[in-house]
């Protein structure tokens, strides 16, 4: 709480013109009510494949600028940040799905009423088991009993975090298909798509969250 308290402190002093919309927000429930701090500078850098690979997490890095202080405490302390574009950013640090950890590192979401969706690494056989192709070698260790095969550790899915309950669940077609029961033609699409990744699922998130026809 004190880290915080003192990050507050020090970008309170900042004057940033109205039209600046870079927000950090330390907890669902800031986000939820669109409560955050505004900061000067926000640096959201996509984390190559070798970093993936050899450290894992999210694929995002987010800073502050040159601040180590205040890059540390966005690190460890942040729930989520918004850039002036609009777009929002999930720390996986401390998030869990099935008692598995996504570990360090920003993820893409979208806000939809009091839910969150983002994108990660597929966790657990369940998940897992949608990408995984014959002769894929296992992980051992830690990494193993969340990934269900190296390969996976480059692919992404989405994930509904509930904004009441905090649970995390993998969101395939179970999950999706309730959201756009308003819009039969786009169910239709998804079913003929019968995608699973992100990439496919985001697509239709996004049409939810901008209004689209």
């Amino acid at each position: 709480m004190k880290k915080w308290i003192i990050f507050c402190l020090l970008i309170s002093v900042v004057t940033i013109p109205v039209a600046a919309q870079n927000i950090v927000y330390s907890s669902l429930k800031q986000l939820l009510a669109q409560d955050g701090d505004t900061v000067p500078v926000l640096r959201i850098e996509k984390r190559s494949k070798n970093q993936i690979v050899l450290t894992g997490g999210a694929d995002y890095r987010v800073t502050v600028g040159d601040n180590e202080p205040l890059c540390k405490i966005l690190k460890k302390r942040c729930f989520a940040v918004r850039n002036e574009k609009g777009e929002l950013y999930v720390n996986c640090r401390k998030l869990r799905y099935k008692k598995l950890r996504f570990g360090a590192w920003y993820a893409p979401a979208i806000q939809l009423g009091k839910n969150l969706y983002f994108s990660a690494v597929p966790l657990g056989s369940v998940v897992g088991g949608n990408f995984m192709e014959e002769g894929d070698p296992k992980l051992g260790g830690t990494v193993g009993n969340a990934l269900a095969a190296s390969s996976l550790i480059t692919k992404r899915v989405c994930y509904e975090l509930d904004g009441v309950t905090g649970k995390i669940e993998f969101c395939g077609k179970d999950k999706i298909l309730p959201l756009l029961k308003d819009h039969p033609d786009w169910q239709e699409e998804y079913l003929n798509e019968d995608g699973q990744e992100s990439k496919d699922t985001f697509k239709y998130l996004l049409r939810l969250r901008d209004g689209v026809n």
